[in-house]
């Protein structure tokens, strides 16, 4: 749900101590604002030092769909570099945000020629389709319940805090069908009677989630 990679970190920071570190600046974003915009054409890449972003399509009915968060050491707009097309997605900070920036032009000689970053690459683009494939799955075989208690789990475990319409983008539903599913929630003493605390204990939200697959 909220993906990290300290080997793409590792990867950046060796760049900046060689010859290429002149090329690679450090930019700041302020929670709201976009690194990439949807059907944009780009010319940077990015490796997040420091925050957290979303990654979201806007469909054509201005609805949102929010696909991934991302961490520290995680990288976006090497799509568009390695594709040469326009962006498929808007990219945004939720929390204050530093970013290394580097041209899609070197990260395109870099993918080539520096063969520790391909690895890396490499890896961090099956891990996407890998973790993109189980979340589909668990989105069709388990009940909204289920998905909003991983990413409260989530939310606690990183004191990070999402909106609401953010936690109803991501489990692609409305905010009504959010609003049931909290307050059934909050009926089973899950959470807290206000806000989006978890009441129960962790132990006790292991054996919830567990049931939940049983149950299916």
């Amino acid at each position: 749900m909220l993906r990290t990679n300290p080997a793409f970190l590792s990867c950046m920071e060796r760049l900046l101590a060689g010859k290429h570190g002149h090329h690679i600046s450090l930019q700041s974003f302020e929670p709201g604002m976009k690194l990439i915009r949807q059907e944009d054409h780009i010319h940077k890449v990015y490796v997040i030092l420091e925050g957290i972003i979303k990654c979201y399509m806007t469909e054509d009915n201005d609805k949102n769909l929010i696909f991934e968060f991302l961490g520290k050491g995680e990288i976006t707009g090497e799509l568009e570099a390695i594709r040469k097309a326009v962006s498929i997605c808007n990219v945004e900070a939720i929390t204050p945000v530093k970013a290394y920036t580097l041209s899609q032009e070197l990260f395109t000689m870099l993918m080539y020629s520096d063969a520790e970053l391909n690895q890396v690459l490499l890896e961090e683009l099956a891990t996407r389709l890998a973790q993109t494939c189980v979340r589909a799955s668990y989105q069709q075989l388990y009940p909204v319940e289920y998905g909003l208690i991983r990413l409260l789990m989530l939310q606690e475990a990183q004191q990070v805090y999402f909106s609401k319409k953010d936690m109803a983008d991501y489990l692609a539903i409305t905010i009504r069908s959010f609003n049931r599913a909290v307050k059934q929630l909050r009926e089973r003493k899950v959470l807290t009677a206000e806000g989006f605390e978890l009441g129960i204990s962790e132990r006790e939200l292991t054996e919830l989630l567990r049931r939940f697959k049983l149950d299916d």
